[in-house]
Order: structure tokens, then C-alpha cells, then sequence
């Protein structure tokens, strides 16, 4: 297959580049600058296109998508105001859409997240999978988990109106290579470490697992017209989870544990005092903010059940050889794309 992938110079996005051709894919890479292709050891690859395009703006972008046989949308803001957000997600993949149409091109694996689930519905120790129940609108949570519901929604009607096939991905949290903590567990400092529960599970996914989940679901018959779960077969609690970084530690920090049920109490505290002493106004950090907290610490499970169900996938790589792999000074995935250009 011929893939066109979003996104594809980012934290995800260039694992699911290798991924793709190590399948066999041809890919277009769709990048802002040639300094990325460089960067990235693309340039003179002879299985990959770059495709040089904004997906804020419409110029060029049917271009793009001509003569692919399917999108991999990874592309999305997960930064700034709702503007810049809404631009970066919403609209970007409105553009996305039209232009597929113009260019004929009719499957997309579109990239959502756990974020859209509504975690103040979800019962204590259950556990969620597709069917759990998903935010009306998660202003009150945040700017980020708003656009990717609206998102989600903008491609299932889109396409569902023009009979095409989708597959909306929803992973959880994606780790790898410099990016090992989570706002799940607390907030980490150089030599402190606050760890906001213990018990919950933390829906982990290593980057390269989530995706092989990608790319094989571009075309999975099991894989039409669905929404999926990714996460690894391993969810450990906060409390391993973060024991495992620890102990990889040179010099190994506190931790320092806040239970979450006083963590709840204390945001709700700050709910209260900022309804009656500020009229509502007032910025709090997300931790003291319910449904902010109950969306990073509320002790919950997961399962990758439903995906399993769908496409062939099986997280190839276990919690261990994960950590293992993003603290590695070699990167074999990336790696091996450079040495075949």
C-alpha cells in the first residue's frame, strides 16, 4: 500500500514511518520543512515521498493525497490557547477530509486519545474500554480533550456520509524515548518526585507497539468503520510504574506519595473556593481541578481486548524491553531508516 501519513516528523509519527516500511509500505511523509527530512534521514530514502504541506491551510493539500491508498492521521496541536488548538486539530483535519475527497482517496486511521472518555462517569476499579462513556463536551477538562472529541466526531460523520472507511485509534499513554513520565502519575522534579495515587492502572502503549496498532489497521477488514483501544498487554499501577523509572535512575529522586483520595478532596476543596471566593475566574493548576485529576490518577483498568478482536496486533515488545528500548543510546527503529537511504 501507498500511505500517506500527518504528523509524520512527530513523536509518533516517525515510528509509524518506520513501521510502515518495515511492512513493505510505500510512504508520503507529509512535513513542513525539508530540514525535517534531513533530520530525520528521509531525504534520499528510495520508499518515501515528502510532502511539504500545512494542514491549517488548503493549498497543495490534494496534492498530497493524490494516488494514496490510505491517510494515517497522527497530526494534531496539543499545545496553546483553543484557538491554536482547534486550528491545529479541528481544522487541520477538516482540510484533511476535503482534500481526500478531491483526491479520491476514501480510508483514514485517524489518531484520537483516552482523553475523549468522561472519567467522572466511570466507576472506581472498572474498566474502560470502547464502549465506556465519552465527554459531551470536556470544556470544563481541557482544550486538548475537546478537539480530539470534536475531531473524532468531524471524521466519523464525514465519512460515514460519504460511505468511506474509517478507523478512529484511541491510544492511551504513549511512552518511548524521552518521554517516560505522564501527568498520570504527578509531577516529577529533578530529585522530587510526587506521585498522585498508587493503585491506578496506567493504559500504557510504547510507542513502537502503537505503532504496529497503526499501521496495521490501515488495512484490517476487522478494522472498518471501527473505534479501538491501544494499549499494551502490560498496565501497571502507578505505583510500579513509577518504581520501574526509579530504579533506572542514575541517582534515584523521592517520591513522594499523595494519596488520591486526598488529592480529590483537596481539589474539590479548591472547586468550592474558587466558585464562592473567585465567581469561577480563577486559573488553578489541572491537578486541583476534578474531572483533570480523575482523567490522570482515578484508580481504573484497561484493556486491549477490542483491538486484538479487530486486527492482527500484539504489543511485540514488553514493559521491560520498552523502558529498555527508550533508554538505549541506540534507537534500532529510526535507525534503520537512515541506513537504508
Amino acid at each position: 500500500m501507498k500511505l500517506l501519513i500527518t504528523g509524520a516528523n512527530g513523536f509518533l509519527g516517525k515510528y509509524v514511518v518506520a513501521e510502515a516500511l518495515r511492512r513493505g509500505h510505500t510512504v508520503r511523509a507529509m512535513i513542513r520543512s525539508a530540514a525535517d527530512a534531513e533530520r530525520n534521514g528521509w531525504a534520499d530514502h528510495p520508499k518515501i515521498e515528502l510532502a511539504h504541506a500545512d494542514l491549517r491551510r488548503r493549498k497543495g493539500l490534494a496534492d498530497a493525497c493524490r494516488g494514496v491508498d490510505a491517510v494515517l492521521h497522527l497530526a494534531a496541536a496539543k499545545a496553546g490557547d483553543m484557538y491554536a488548538q482547534y486550528g491545529g486539530t479541528v481544522v487541520a483535519t477538516e482540510n484533511l477530509l476535503a482534500a481526500m475527497e478531491e483526491a479520491n482517496v476514501r480510508r483514514i486511521v485517524s489518531i484520537s486519545s483516552f482523553s475523549v472518555y468522561d472519567y467522572m462517569k466511570v466507576p472506581y476499579f472498572s474498566t474502560v474500554n470502547e464502549f465506556s462513556p465519552v465527554e459531551a463536551d470536556a470544556f470544563d477538562r481541557d482544550e486538548y480533550a475537546h478537539t480530539k472529541l470534536v475531531q473524532e466526531r468531524l471524521v466519523r460523520m464525514w465519512c460515514t456520509e460519504r460511505n468511506w472507511v474509517f478507523t478512529v485509534l484511541r491510544p492511551g499513554v504513549i511512552f518511548g524515548r524521552g518521554n517516560l513520565w505522564s501527568a498520570r502519575l504527578g509531577a516529577k522534579g529533578k530529585r522530587v518526585w510526587l506521585r498522585i495515587g498508587a493503585w491506578a492502572r496506567v493504559p500504557l502503549t510504547y510507542v513502537e507497539n502503537c505503532a504496529e496498532a497503526i499501521v496495521a489497521a490501515a488495512d484490517a477488514d476487522g478494522a472498518k468503520n471501527q473505534i479501538l483501544n491501544v494499549v499494551d498487554d502490560e498496565t501497571p499501577t502507578q505505583r510500579r510504574y513509577v518504581a520501574l523509572l526509579r530504579k533506572r535512575e542514575p541517582r534515584r529522586p523521592l517520591v513522594v506519595p499523595v494519596p488520591y483520595s486526598l488529592a480529590w478532596l483537596t481539589a474539590n476543596a479548591a472547586k468550592l473556593f474558587n466558585r464562592w471566593a473567585c465567581g469561577g475566574k480563577a486559573k488553578v493548576p489541572g491537578v486541583l481541578v476534578p474531572s483533570r485529576l480523575a482523567a490522570r490518577a482515578k484508580p481504573l483498568r484497561y484493556t486491549n481486548a477490542g483491538i486484538k478482536r479487530a486486527i492482527p496486533w500484539r504489543p511485540r515488545f514488553t514493559l521491560a524491553e520498552s523502558l529498555d528500548r527508550s533508554l538505549s543510546s541506540h534507537d534500532a527503529a529510526l535507525t534503520a531508516i537512515r541506513g537504508a537511504a
